[in-house]
């Protein structure tokens, strides 16, 4: 119940606080589902300066989902140059290790990506707010959360009138960054990495056409550790560490930004900064990534630092995570029981990437010159070892427990997207195929042998069963399929609506993965009652 004078809006499927990339994104998953979702932001309009500016493949992969690529895949700059394109060199600009960025990817996109954030959000702000059953409110800042069984009642105040206003809904995301409101009212706390370090952090346009020969390149140099970044179409990024005889002040100067860049060779004749601010680089997570009805995502359930480009591809992965769950859920084709994995899939799969991260980080920031010797002493040895290849990105497996079968030691990894043709149009599988869940094969036997009750049933959580050739009916064009599947050691593979392996198998039981994830969804029950409606039980 309202408080007196306090308004009252209607209720909806869903709150998202934080109308970042991971709130906007949330909320067109859902809205694409038919729930109805009242975004609410704190702050009157977008912020217009860069934050983050890598993304990678599967990110790519989930903004496709949202129907994004389809018309923007120009905001997005594939990652380019020799040795892999993420470099690391020493003081003296000696290469170090280098990291395949442009290895062939999985989900179809360029495996590393730069972009500029103000446009992605704009892109996304659109997006959102044409769709009918999605509302962007801003101005609004969460200052009391309340639950029961069946919903969330937020309270907000307004910027500007200071009128308060009661909102209700079935369900509450928190996606409102590293000092999440949400997360600190409803009392979960974080946990801290042990990694801490102040950068500068230099958003500029250059002026002239010079090039660099890495897409990312990191200076371990202990007078000055620096990176260097290709941060979207026509833009660029430095990022200096805070030495010990700076102060934070002194580093955030403007004068300082210029100093630092010119040894660099980037002057005021050959730029025009955009942004330079102060952060601290960091790792932590929330301890609890759930209570009962209210979930955090983003920034507000982790936090990394920068050094593998990873922090807004995990948060939109929790997009993706989240969206499936709840639209089954709203839907009647599952139980509230998914959602319990959310968590143990999700910062498993998170927290090895920000140790990757602060791993590169501790390489990175060490500015005693003896240990700085010493580690480029080993590093080089590891490079010129005939045997070593380039360094892979971490390729992290889902946590458990998990919505994947039990036992497969592919279940839980990255699924693969490649190009496809099908009735003369040739495409990513996602367009030209689609479905949320994809059962995809290169033995027709194993679909075949598939009871018709499950395909139905499969079709009605948004399924779909692909045979793949080299000349049917849907070709597997480069042979990607065939090659992932080979690699996999199985002819069928069974994926999520966020992309990770389901289960894989052998010829002839793909029947036994599709009932193998019917009865996870639905606990087994014989009487689901949107089965029951729609007169389809396997």
């Amino acid at each position: 119940m309202s408080a007196p004078g306090e308004e009252t809006a209607d209720p909806v499927d869903f709150l998202i606080v934080g109308a970042g990339p991971v709130g906007l994104l949330t909320a067109i998953l859902l809205g694409q589902r038919g729930l109805s979702v009242t975004v609410l932001e704190r702050w009157p309009a977008r912020y217009p300066m860069p934050r983050a500016c890598t993304i990678d493949h599967e990110a790519l992969r989930i903004l496709q989902s949202a129907g994004v690529m389809r018309d923007h895949s120009d905001l997005f700059e594939p990652s380019r140059g020799e040795r892999g394109g993420y470099q690391i060199r020493n003081g003296d600009g000696v290469l170090l290790r280098a990291i395949n960025w442009n290895r062939a990817a999985e989900s179809g996109w360029a495996n590393t990506n730069g972009f500029y954030q103000p446009d992605l959000e704009e892109v996304l702000e659109k997006v959102a707010v044409a769709m009918p059953t999605v509302d962007l409110q801003r101005g609004v800042l969460v200052d009391d959360i309340q639950q029961d069984e069946q919903s969330v009642t937020v309270t907000a105040t307004l910027a500007g009138n200071e009128s308060r206003v009661s909102f209700r809904a079935r369900w509450l995301i928190g996606a409102d960054g590293a000092n999440s409101a949400i997360r600190g009212l409803i009392g979960i706390e974080t946990e801290d990495a042990g990694f801490e370090a102040d950068w500068l952090v230099v958003d500029y346009e250059p002026l002239d056409d010079s090039e660099w020969d890495a897409f990312v390149t990191q200076y371990c140099d202990p007078q000055q550790p620096a990176t260097a970044v290709k941060s979207g179409p026509g833009r660029r990024r430095f990022e200096f560490m805070r030495r010990a005889d700076v102060s934070v002040d002194k580093l955030g100067q403007t004068a300082t930004a210029w100093e630092l860049m010119e040894s660099h060779g980037v002057t005021a004749e050959t730029a025009r900064i955009e942004r330079h601010a102060v952060y601290t680089f960091r790792g932590r997570w929330a301890r609890e990534w759930r209570r009962s009805r209210v979930f955090l995502a983003g920034d507000a359930a982790h936090l990394m630092p920068p050094f593998l480009g990873q922090g807004l591809c995990a948060g939109l992965r929790d997009a993706s995570a989240l969206a499936w769950r709840f639209a089954l859920i709203e839907s009647g084709l599952a139980g509230e029981g998914i959602l319990d994995s959310y968590e143990t899939e999700r910062s498993a799969h998170v927290r090895e990437i920000i140790d990757e991260a602060i791993a590169i980080g501790r390489v990175i920031c060490e500015l005693d010159p003896g240990k700085a010797a010493e580690r480029d002493e080993r590093m080089l040895a590891e490079l010129h070892d005939p045997n070593a290849i380039l360094v892979e990105p971490p390729h992290p497996q889902l946590g458990h427990p998990s919505i994947t079968i039990d036992g497969d030691v592919n279940a839980g990894r990255l699924g693969v997207q490649a190009r496809v043709q099908s009735d003369g149009v040739t495409g990513l599988f996602d367009d030209v195929i689609g479905g949320s869940w994809q059962l995809v094969s290169i033995d027709e036997d194993a679909l075949t042998a598939i009871p018709e009750r499950l395909r139905q049933w499969f079709e009605i959580i948004g399924g779909s069963i692909t045979l793949l050739t080299e000349d049917g009916a849907v070709r597997d064009i480069d042979g990607a399929y065939r090659a992932w599947l080979r690699e996999h050691g199985c002819t069928v593979a069974l994926t999520r609506p966020d992309f990770y392996v389901y289960g894989t198998d052998l010829v002839l039981d793909a029947a036994r993965l599709l009932q193998s994830l019917h009865d996870r969804l639905t606990g087994g029950s014989a009487d689901h009652p949107q089965l029951l409606r729609e007169g389809v039980l396997p």
